[in-house]
């Protein structure tokens, strides 16, 4: 029972921690994520398993996790109050390439960020060229080109 107390509480933390870290923060991982990733698990293993490192305690613990994860998507499913606290809702940070400043940086993006996924996703050099730029729930930028001449 212990475990999978630890378990939830750890669950629990991360997600709050997570959540707090902003979108951005594993839409586009960089290596320093990815070591700060595994510095988190390191760092939380230790908490997880307590002083027993048996087998039958670490399938406990994942499945304990992994259950966690599984109820709170159903709930979310269920509730949309819920669902938009923790995951937010896609948020609009350049329109008719004017860069709405203050949504980007309360979302830590920057122009140099939107700009390198117009030109990945649509070979848009300018942002006079995009109508608009989304911040989606996952963190990654969704773009919309401007349609006629100046596009």
């Amino acid at each position: 029972m212990e475990s999978v107390l630890r378990a939830a509480v750890i669950y629990i933390g991360l997600l709050v921690i997570m959540r707090f870290a902003g979108k951005r923060s594993l839409a586009q991982i960089t290596t320093f994520d990815f070591v700060l990733l595994l510095i988190i698990g390191e760092a939380s293993q230790q908490a997880l398993l307590g002083q027993d490192f048996s087998v039958t305690n670490a399938l406990l613990v994942v499945i304990t996790l992994v259950m966690l994860d599984i109820g709170l998507s159903l709930v979310k499913r269920r509730s949309k109050t819920l669902d938009k606290l923790l995951e937010d809702v896609p948020l609009v940070i350049v329109e008719d390439g004017m860069v709405l400043k203050e949504r980007m940086a309360k979302a830590r993006v920057d122009e140099q960020d939107v700009l390198t996924a117009a030109r990945h996703l649509h070979g848009i050099e300018r942002l006079d060229q995009i109508r608009y730029a989304v911040l989606e729930r996952s963190g990654g930028i969704s773009i919309i080109p401007k349609q006629g001449k100046g596009a």
